[in-house]
């Protein structure tokens, strides 16, 4: 621990802002200008498939088929996610209940980083069990025959749907890859910012579209 509680308690709260400031800007990007963000051009590009798909008859197969295999990683996702939660509750539980004993500015950081990244996990494990709701959801409507009354009714909704699955499933990524300056936080404050900072770049290059998308 630093020398100072209250320099680690600055380098933390830095780092979570620097994070929040860094959403919110991408958030504004993307509401404004949607082909300059991965997160906004992917959505328009899954909500177009569902439209191409839905005038092709005789491909109602090869829809449901292309949502399977989304269905699988946000599966997969979820799936880490739960383990990882499980995994820092078995860890990090006894040290958080051992700290409620003597509450101090020293203690409570870690104790504070600790309930963090089970929380970040949680929320990256709801987001990718979303997503595989929706993703369950959009595989009714695409394999109706595109001819049918009920498919033609739904298929709005069907778009929306994969919409916001393919949302989720990228925060519970996000969310997973939040969780390294956390840990690092842990280890040491003083390593949290750096931490973020790499953090930082890597969604810069994850947010960014191809160049098909962005065109």
């Amino acid at each position: 621990m630093l020398s100072s509680p209250w320099i680690a308690w600055a380098l933390v709260v830095t780092s979570v802002l620097v994070v929040l400031a860094y959403e919110w800007r991408a958030y504004r990007i993307g509401e404004r200008s949607p082909e300059r963000t991965a997160r906004t051009a992917h959505a328009r590009l899954r909500q177009s498939w569902v439209q191409a798909m839905s005038g092709q008859p005789g491909f109602e197969i090869v829809a449901v088929q292309a949502l399977r295999n989304s269905l699988m990683s946000a599966t997969i996702s979820a799936s880490t996610a739960a383990l990882a939660v499980m995994g820092a509750i078995t860890l990090a539980g006894s040290s958080v209940a051992a700290t409620l004993g003597h509450w101090s500015m020293v203690d409570a950081l870690p104790t504070l980083l600790r309930v963090l990244m089970v929380a970040v996990l949680f929320a990256s494990y709801v987001c990718s069990a979303m997503a595989m709701r929706y993703l369950g959801h959009a595989s009714y409507v695409m394999s109706m025959p595109v001819s049918s009354p009920q498919r033609q009714a739904l298929n709005s909704a069907a778009g929306e749907q994969v919409r916001r699955a393919g949302l989720l499933y990228s925060w519970g990524l996000r969310l997973f890859l939040i969780v390294a300056p956390i840990v690092a936080g842990i280890v040491h404050p003083l390593a949290m910012l750096p931490a973020t900072l790499l953090l930082l770049v890597a969604l810069h290059y994850f947010d960014q579209p191809s160049g098909s998308e962005a065109g």
